[in-house]
């Protein structure tokens, strides 16, 4: 565990003023926890980096309820076991708001620990702000009122996809879902089925696969090439990812690739030219931003931002202009009224404006729908490839229903 009072000489230089008249103020604690070791680490850092940086800008402008924000780190080791044991060291160290992304199975662990808590401990909650765990049920059946969900979901990102490619004449009338066997690959299938009318395509096969433990994924690209589709859909993630296209490309299938993760760190590096021409949809896309914030991540951070880590960085702004509506005076600080705070905060970004759906906590934002291509402005992962922009999703246009498996008890 690592404790950070992040920006802390600008924020003692702040304190310095606002802690005259609040000697008791209890200041705001932030948990992540996070896949810090093993094999999802680059991941799990990402999600911390980002939250980090804007705690940063908050604490330089002087923090909250009089003192700066601190924020302390859990390793969760990349596991559900590892998340319920560091989610009680939290409760024990006085977190109040619990940040996690990688992993839907470790968003259910996080989520659930968190409702439990609020249930045996009124007055005393915790909030839960998932980053980027995307199954459905999290904000359906799983929902409560002190969890907010800022990335993207399968029909957000599948329809979104659907539309570009078909804009762009890439889609074709035959689509093939393969996709992991677990909450979030099942979503992606029933989203690629579900989107067929909109796309006006036949879904000609479909297949759920092992997670991350095939090897081969020749077998699987012989049944594709006997499909005969035009565009392959999935929302593979890390190496199941890249074996599959790797499989596909030393099998000579012309197709398109539609994907959900191929911006992930590396990927390009390890796919090369075969990454050439298929497409991803995800919440952001550093070519689309004619701001400055890319810039200015660069220099307090070393590298521009990628992956989920601009996701991140706009959740993490949303609960700042959430305090910014609260004053607990320097003294106690209730969760309860953040989270009310939270439903009624939004900020404008570069691609639009980004808001709290009240019904499931889901965050509407934009989906931008990039394509791979050679020399772009920003390339990625050492390579002279990145991601061209095809078309950005307005949120409101991206959102899909609230779950009727939401039941959310408020507070009153």
């Amino acid at each position: 565990m690592t404790v950070r009072k992040l920006g802390l000489a600008l924020g003692l230089a702040a304190a310095a003023g606002l802690g005259a008249g609040a000697a008791q103020a209890e200041p705001l604690k932030i948990g992540i926890i996070e896949s810090l070791s093993g094999s999802q680490t680059s991941t799990g850092r990402l999600f911390a980096t980002a939250a980090e940086y804007v705690v940063d800008q908050i604490n330089a402008d002087g923090g909250f309820n009089g003192e700066p924000i601190e924020v302390i780190e859990y390793d969760n080791a990349g596991g559900t076991t590892g998340a319920a044991d560091k989610f009680k060291q939290a409760v024990a160290d006085g977190v109040h708001i619990v940040l996690q992304g990688a992993s839907s199975a470790i968003a259910g662990q996080v989520t659930e620990d968190v409702r439990k808590h609020n249930i045996r401990n009124p007055g005393n909650e915790l909030m839960y702000i998932n980053l980027g765990a995307e199954a459905l049920a999290l904000t359906g059946e799983k929902c409560h009122f002190y969890q907010f969900r800022f990335t993207t979901t399968a029909p957000m990102r599948v329809n979104a996809m659907v539309d570009a490619m078909k804009e762009a004449g890439d889609l074709g009338t035959k689509v093939y879902s393969i996709n992991q066997n677990y909450s979030w690959g099942r979503d992606m299938e029933d989203a690629i089925k579900a989107a067929a009318d909109r796309g006006d395509y036949e879904v000609v096969d479909t297949v759920l696969h092992e997670v991350n433990k095939i090897q081969d994924f020749s077998p699987f690209v012989a049944k594709i090439k006997d499909a005969g589709p035009d565009t392959v859909m999935t929302g593979n993630w890390s190496n199941d990812l890249l074996l599959l296209m790797k499989a596909a490309g030393d099998a000579g299938l012309d197709v398109r690739f539609g994907t959900t993760f191929l911006d992930q760190v590396g990927n390009i590096a390890n796919a090369g030219d075969t990454a050439l021409g298929h497409y991803v949809a995800h919440p952001y896309n550093i070519a689309a931003d004619d701001s400055d914030f890319a810039e200015n991540y660069k220099a307090a951070t070393g590298h521009y931002p990628v992956y989920i880590e601009p996701q991140t960085v706009n959740a993490i702004r949303t609960l700042g202009e959430a305090l910014k509506t609260v004053d607990f005076g320097g003294g106690d600080v209730s969760v309860t009224e953040i989270a009310k705070a939270m439903e009624n905060a939004s900020i404008e970004t570069p691609l639009g404006p980004i808001t709290v759906r009240k019904d499931d906590h889901q965050a509407v934002l934009p989906v931008v729908v990039s394509k791979v291509v050679k020399d772009p402005k920003y390339p990625v992962d050492g390579t002279d490839l990145g991601f061209g922009v095809v078309k950005v999703v307005p949120g409101e246009d991206a959102i899909y229903e609230a779950q009727e498996s939401c039941e959310m008890d408020r507070p009153s």
